[in-house]
């Protein structure tokens, strides 16, 4: 892990522990897909969607570096100058809202693209499907889907909840073109978000759930755990 990604997590760890925030597991498997997105992707044109509400500290504070201020809510809130694009907290929002936002940009000709970042457990909702098939049915080639695959959500480890193992296939068989990588890799995550084709994309992101932080890795319990003072110091001490 690089001084940047660490960097992200000690931020991310002192913001959310002074406003309320606790989940830790599910935002730290996805900060080197939100470092790819607003250190080397996102344009002024482009819009990005955190579907996975929750996993919103991260978030916050690579707004705050782009000078804005959002809320530091438990879930980003639509707030169009301070960067947030739209509200999401409840699981499977997120992209239909993407999906909305990059048709009417191709119907009105507006350039740049939708990013929308949704987690593995949000995959098990009917809007997900819904949505990937409004995206081919629309040849939305302006709208980027990231799954954050970190194999665990709210409830425990999501094969044995229900399993969306069939995503990858089903989502190529349909229309999208898909791309799976190391979501821990700023550099290939980049290079896939960046990939321009005439058709909808989804990177399958394999990461880590509590990625960074060894007594968070792996462990469901971390999806939304409050971080005492002395684990704190456990965790700033691993992410130096």
């Amino acid at each position: 892990m690089n001084a940047r990604s660490k960097q992200v997590r000690r931020d991310t760890i002192t913001l959310s522990k002074a406003n309320g925030g606790y989940h830790f597991g599910g935002t730290f498997s996805c900060i080197e897909i939100l470092i790819a997105l607003f250190d080397h992707v996102l344009t002024a044109q482009d819009r990005f969607i955190l579907s996975k509400g929750h996993a919103c500290w991260g978030y916050y504070v690579l707004l705050q570096e782009k000078g804005f201020k959002p809320s530091l809510e438990g879930h980003p809130h639509l707030d169009l100058p301070n960067g947030v694009h739209w509200t999401t907290g409840s699981e499977g929002h997120g992209l239909p809202a993407g999906v909305g936002m990059a048709l009417a940009r191709k119907l009105q000709g507006i350039s740049g693209k939708v990013y929308v970042l949704i987690g593995d457990g949000e995959c098990q909702e009917g809007t997900t499907w819904e949505s990937m098939l409004m995206a081919v049915q629309h040849k939305l080639d302006n709208l980027v889907v990231i799954v954050d695959w970190n194999k665990i959500q709210g409830s425990g480890f999501t094969h044995k909840i229900l399993s969306v193992d069939c995503l990858v296939d089903v989502a190529a068989e349909i229309g999208w073109h898909v791309f799976c990588a190391d979501g821990h890799d700023v550099n290939k995550l980049t290079e896939f978000m960046r990939y321009d084709c005439n058709k909808p994309h989804m990177i399958i992101a394999d990461t880590i759930k509590g990625k960074g932080v060894s007594f968070m890795e792996n462990d469901p319990a971390w999806h939304a755990c409050w971080l005492d003072d002395h684990r704190e110091s456990l965790a700033m001490e691993e992410l130096h």
